[in-house]
């Protein structure tokens, strides 16, 4: 299914999430890196403005669905897809990763959110091996020395999938950098995924969800955040929209 603005067209290639893991088992199985990006209307938003996040997009490798916007123009489309939110993708990841005996790394958030999301993912996902762990400074370039220095701890500690809790766009930039630097390794950018498996975050009640009013619960909790944010994703709704229609 494709989505398509006035400046980008991203390709959302897996539709399920059961198409998603086995893709990713064959890539664990040969040893193949990948980048996973889980597209939104916050990014459908940045991809119109920002040229460096659609060249970071035009080097994922897979794309999924994260939000019910996303997953509504998919069926006036008529090419429907599952939601597949990044943060709960972290768990069935892992698990897989236990099963094949490959190691993950956790990238992102805060030292003491990274440690208690291991603890959390080494319960959830029994045998699970946990390579690599670093949390960037404030500031951090995904692009730059630093970025460039953590690939190269990442690609010789041999993880074979980190997951990025870096936020769009510096998560998805990275991912972008890390298929050249670190070209075995599959790279996961999954939002506060780490820190609501942590407890730094709180997030939406799963009726909340239920309901696909898991947007207002967010911007009611943090408006003078996410207000702005979820007021330009509402302007970029019904043109994504027209145009999915259009498709058909």
């Amino acid at each position: 299914m494709r989505l398509t603005g006035k400046n980008f067209a991203v390709d959302i290639n897996v539709a399920t999430q059961s198409a998603l893991m086995d893709e990713v088992a064959r890539r664990f199985q040969q040893q193949q890196g990948f980048a996973l990006a889980t597209i939104n209307l916050d990014h459908v938003t940045k991809l119109e403005r920002d040229a460096s996040f659609r060249a970071a997009y035009a080097a994922q490798d897979l794309v999924v669905a994260d939000g019910n916007p996303i997953v509504w123009v998919s069926r006036l489309a008529r090419k429907p897809v599952d939601l597949m939110p990044g943060s709960e993708l972290v768990v069935p990841l892992a698990r897989l990763a236990a099963k094949m005996g490959a190691s993950v790394a956790l990238i992102g958030s805060s030292d003491a959110s990274l440690a208690a999301a291991g603890d959390a993912l080494r319960q959830t996902a029994p045998g699970l091996q946990i390579a690599y762990v670093h949390a960037p400074a404030f500031g951090f370039d995904p692009n730059g020395d630093a970025a460039r220095a953590i690939l190269k701890d990442l690609d010789e500690s041999g993880a074979q999938l980190a997951f990025l809790a870096l936020g769009a766009p510096k998560q998805e930039t990275f991912a972008a950098l890390g298929r050249s630097l670190a070209p075995q390794a599959g790279f996961a950018s999954i939002g506060a995924g780490l820190d609501f498996l942590s407890g730094t975050q709180v997030r939406a009640p799963k009726w909340v969800r239920k309901i696909a009013m898991e947007w207002f619960w967010r911007m009611a909790s943090n408006p003078r955040r996410m207000f702005g944010r979820y007021a330009l994703s509402a302007m970029a709704l019904p043109g994504l929209a027209w145009r999915g229609y259009r498709s058909r």
